[in-house]
Order: C-alpha cells, then sequence, then structure tokens
C-alpha cells in the first residue's frame, strides 16, 4: 500500500506554520521548560551533597562537642527544719495537759548566686575530614561570684533550720560533658574543691559535674567563688544568668558573630579583630526565683533562659550553588530569548537540537561549579565555571554563525549574565530586585529586536 501525499495546500499550510514565528516561540517555550528535568536533577546532586557536609558536621560534632549550655553554679543545701508541735490534750476525767512534740522534716534548698560574672574568650578552630571543614570553637572560661545562705535563716529562730553541711554541694550544667578540656578545682572563699562528674540533681540539670562542700563550712552566710575551665564545642556557646545580677562578657577573633537566646548584648563591637559582647542582666528578666525547696516539687527549668552567641558562618558553598540552581530557569530562559532574537535579525534558524545541547552546557555549569567549589572554594569555582561555560557555547555559536561580531555578542551577553548571577548571589536582600530588573531588561530587548515584524492577517 502506497503512502498517502497530504494534497499540495495541506502541505503548504504544515510547512507555513512550521516556519512560523508563533510555532518556534511555543517550541522554544517547551524547550526551555524540558530543561527543569535536567536542572531538577542538578538541584538534588546539591542537596545530596550539602546532606553528607553536614552529617560530617555532625560527626565532628560528636567527637569534639556540641552545642555548649552552661548553667551555674547552683548551690544545693540539704537541711533538717525543727518545729516544735504544742497542743492541749483533754483526757477521760477531763482534766487537760499540754503536750509538746518535736518534728522534724528534711529539706533541701536550691540557691542560686546573689552575682555572677562570666568571661568567656572563644577561639575557632577548623577540623578537616576529606574535602569538608568544620568550624569548632575552644572556650576558656572563668566563672566568678557569691552566694549568701542567710536567706535560710531569715525569720526563722536560732537552730530551727540546720544545713548538712556534709552533704551540701554545688553544681555546674554543661550541655556535653565529654567536650570539657581543663577544670580547675573549685574556689570556695579560700578553699579548693575537687570536681567530681555528674551533677547529682539530674531532673533540674541533666549533665555536668559537682563539687562537695566541706562539712565545716558554715562559719559565714556569705561564700565567694571561682571556676575556671576550658570547653571545647561547635555552633553556638550560651549560658543562663543565673545571678541576682549576671554580667557576662565574651570575646573571640570570630568576625562572624549571630548573637542568640532570649536577650541581645547590651553592648557589642565586631571588626576586622573579631567581636567583643558584654551582658548585664538582672533576675527580674527571667521566670524563676534566687532559691526555692525541692520538696516543694517546683518545676524550674534553667537552661530556658540563655543567651550567648553563635559562631555564624557566612552563606556556605551549598547555599550559594543552591540558590545558583534557583535562577537556572531564568538564564536558560534569556539565553535561549537572545538565540531567537538572532534567528529574526539575521532570518535564519537554529536547530532544535542546538537549542538543547546549549541548554545542557548551561546545566553543567552548577554541576562544574559544585564540584570545583569543594576543593577550591566558592569565587574561583564560579569563575571557572563561567569561564568554560561561557567559551564552550560561544565556541558552539561561532561554529554555527561563523560570524565574528555575532559570535562576541554572545559571549558579552553571556558574561554579563553570569557577572550579574554572581551579584545576585552575594546580595541576598536585592535579589528579587535586580532579578525582575534582568526579565525587563530582556522583554525591552525582545521587544526592540521583534519591533518590525510583519502584522498577522
Amino acid at each position: 500500500m502506497s503512502e498517502q501525499i497530504p494534497p499540495p495546500s495541506r502541505r503548504s499550510y504544515l510547512t507555513s506554520l512550521y516556519q512560523s514565528l508563533g510555532f518556534r516561540t511555543v517550541v522554544i517555550a517547551l524547550l526551555v521548560l524540558l530543561m527543569l528535568i535536567p536542572l531538577f536533577m542538578v538541584e538534588n546532586i546539591v542537596r545530596e551533597r550539602n546532606s553528607y557536609h553536614q552529617q560530617v558536621l555532625q560527626d565532628i560534632a560528636a567527637t569534639w562537642g556540641g552545642k555548649q549550655t552552661l548553667v551555674g553554679p547552683v548551690m544545693v543545701l540539704p537541711y533538717v527544719e525543727h518545729f516544735t508541735s504544742v497542743d492541749t490534750v483533754t483526757d477521760k476525767d477531763g482534766e487537760s495537759r499540754i503536750v509538746s512534740k518535736d518534728i522534724y522534716n528534711d529539706r533541701t534548698a536550691i540557691l542560686l548566686p546573689e552575682n555572677l560574672e562570666i568571661r568567656a574568650d572563644i577561639k575557632e578552630e577548623h577540623r578537616q575530614r576529606g574535602i569538608y571543614d568544620a568550624l569548632v570553637y575552644t572556650a576558656n572560661l572563668s566563672l566568678t561570684g557569691k552566694f549568701d545562705h542567710a536567706v535560710l535563716l531569715q525569720g526563722n529562730a536560732e537552730g530551727e533550720r540546720r544545713i548538712l553541711w556534709d552533704k551540701a554541694f554545688i553544681m555546674i550544667g554543661v550541655s556535653d560533658t565529654k567536650a570539657i578540656d581543663t577544670a580547675s578545682g573549685f574556689m570556695l572563699d579560700d578553699g579548693r574543691i575537687g570536681l567530681e562528674p555528674g551533677t547529682r540533681i539530674p531532673a533540674l540539670l541533666p549533665a555536668g559535674f559537682h563539687a562537695p562542700l566541706p562539712a565545716n563550712n558554715n562559719t559565714a552566710t556569705s561564700h565567694d567563688f571561682k571556676l575556671t575551665m576550658s570547653l571545647r564545642g561547635s555552633d553556638s556557646l550560651l549560658f543562663a544568668p543565673l545571678g541576682k545580677t549576671t554580667k557576662a562578657r565574651m570575646t573571640s577573633s570570630w568576625t562572624h558573630p549571630s548573637f542568640q537566646g532570649e536577650l541581645l548584648p547590651d553592648k557589642r563591637e565586631i571588626n576586622d579583630q573579631g567581636f567583643n559582647a558584654e551582658w548585664d542582666i538582672p533576675h527580674l528578666a527571667r521566670n524563676y526565683p534566687q532559691h526555692w525547696v525541692v520538696e516543694d516539687k517546683q518545676d524550674y527549668k534553667l537552661n530556658e533562659f540563655t543567651a550567648g552567641v553563635s559562631l555564624y558562618e557566612p552563606v556556605s558553598l551549598y547555599t550559594q550553588t543552591a540558590r545558583a540552581v534557583k535562577y537556572a530557569i531564568l538564564f536558560v530562559g534569556l539565553t535561549f530569548l537572545a538565540f531567537f532574537a538572532f534567528e529574526i535579525s539575521l532570518k535564519r534558524r537554529f536547530h532544535s537540537l542546538q537549542y538543547g545541547l546549549v541548554g545542557v552546557a548551561l546545566a553543567l555549569f552548577y554541576l562544574i561549579l559544585l564540584a570545583l567549589a569543594e576543593h577550591i572554594g566558592f569565587l574561583y569555582a564560579y569563575l571557572a565555571a563561567a569561564s568554560t561555560t561561557v567559551l564552550l557555547i560561544t565556541g558552539y555559536l561561532r561554529a554555527i554563525l561563523r560570524e565574528k561580531w555575532r559570535t562576541l555578542g554572545i559571549f558579552l551577553l553571556l558574561s554579563a549574565l553570569y557577572g550579574l548571577l554572581y551579584l545576585l548571589l552575594q546580595m541576598e536582600d536585592y535579589a528579587l530586585l535586580v532579578g525582575v530588573g534582568l526579565l525587563l531588561l530582556a522583554t525591552g530587548t525582545l521587544m526592540y529586536v521583534t519591533r518590525h515584524l510583519p502584522q498577522a492577517d
């Protein structure tokens, strides 16, 4: 059976439709949409590499030290409360007599410092694992202040409350105790007390250490203390303002701090040498008292109200690459738009396959960028990837057009586009504004190129 050949009028209609500007516009638009497939695959690769990076950071933090929150010191004072109960008893003969009975209740008081001063000198470090780099720190800490247990004796006759100094201790909470490098003995008044693991009250402070108090430490109600320690960690260092007045000062050579917690520092200075931050926090800012009794079943969370700093890293290469991929469809569309403008001005067509190969080259830019950025940094990787892509597309277009000036035009256009993309990545706050301006410029250019098109019937 012979193939049926469309009549001449039908063939001419299909030919004119195929060669029409509207049909070419639809085809190019479909090609732009098809480019979403490889771009989606590239985005998944970026996400996967970022996931590997985050896993490495978590593994390093697990061995070096994670986010650290310092809570303490807290004085724990067990005491015996003595009451004398006096009752009038009437016997069966109607005679009344007074009966007294001594009652002893065991209590445990939680006492927070009258004043607390925290000094932290944070030294950032970098740890490598394979091609990945993790930012960690070592903090040299100094805690000084004063406890005053006179509040336990106020309003009671002498001897009604007897503190059991042989059972008293001071506890300090630390989020990740295995990251404690060094810790001096706890200095209380003029004596040094050895430190022991565990807080002994995990319901109040889940992790940390404690210092048992000497049994003869009952000669004064006011006690000065001092503790110095070196603590490893990653990401952030926070503290709980336990003092009736808490003063804290943090210094570091890291130039990108991000202050965290419920209260920002009262004073802060950030320059090329690092940062210096100071807090002055009264106890009225928080929601728990200076002292309470454990047996009263008050559920206070000392680590819920904190302040401190995070060693913020500027946008990572994975974040920048992911943001670049989000603009990929815009750049593919603009490049195809430039090719389409050449078609109109030169009155010659590019093959659909040629559009597709150019689109593949544009998608490869992001893979080249990611692969190089993991080794040489984002800036140099961007320059190398952009240069490779621009030269590849320009050389391909030179072979197609065989026109030096047209090729130079597309070279300058692509160079400008990748320059604008880099600016978009650096100016996050103005990315939308620049992107809209870019679209407006492209639309205006296309309108200018197509201004002399014949009118449709």
